[in-house]
């Protein structure tokens, strides 16, 4: 398999992590995601991957997969063990809502092309910021409080890492780099500490954006 990325997303963080988990070992290729001469809005990536966004895993089989979330799902029922889903229905479920929270809610808000095109609109570099933390702060105390209703183990969706945490620790990483304390989400806090201590999470996390 041969998974496209740039090391900075967040999207593709999730799937070494879980490539990680699943203790699979996959060639790489970079594709950049900044600048006007990005290669992933390049002729030659948009044919192979018409949204132009990474992650995507090509197959032994030669399928492009693209969206992380689909990916994911994909190696988990490829690749069953660890599972990346919990085993009852409603843990599953809840999974798949705090993973969706992220990848769907807060995510879309924060790329290089949202920042990129809110430049070009005139919007200040300090405002742009400042768009980001709003949407992340407003995105986990969401998360937070799922967690305060719902968690029912040391991580998301049990006492093992899910989807979710997958989904989780990557946006947390990029929360405290906007300025964001994890301190201010004491549950979200405590799930992303235990992860740190996993190396398929610590050693996968996204890069700092030079």
């Amino acid at each position: 398999m041969k998974l496209f990325q740039d090391k900075i997303s967040s999207a593709a963080s999730r799937v070494r992590i879980a490539l990680a988990l699943k203790g699979l070992d996959v060639e790489r290729e970079a594709i950049g995601i900044l600048g006007p001469d990005a290669l992933n809005r390049k002729p030659e990536y948009l044919q192979l991957n018409p949204q132009g966004l990474v992650p995507a895993l090509l197959t032994d089989e030669g399928v492009l997969l693209t969206q992380s979330l689909a990916i994911i799902e994909y190696l988990d029922e490829r690749f069953p063990e660890p599972p990346l889903l919990p085993g009852k229905l409603e843990d599953r479920a809840f999974a798949r809502t705090v993973a969706l929270a992220i990848a769907a809610d807060i995510h879309p808000l924060l790329p290089p092309r949202v920042a990129a095109h809110l430049g070009t609109i005139g919007v200040k570099a300090e405002d742009i910021a400042e768009w980001s933390r709003h949407w992340i702060r407003v995105g986990l105390t969401a998360v937070e409080e799922l967690l305060a209703r719902r968690q029912t183990g040391q991580y998301v969706a049990g006492d093992a890492p899910s989807m979710a945490d997958i989904c989780l620790f990557p946006q947390a990483i990029n929360a405290e780099r906007t300025g964001l304390p994890l301190d201010q989400w004491p549950r979200i806090a405590a799930v992303v500490a235990r992860l740190r201590e996993i190396p398929a999470f610590a050693d996968n996390g996204p890069a700092p954006r030079s």
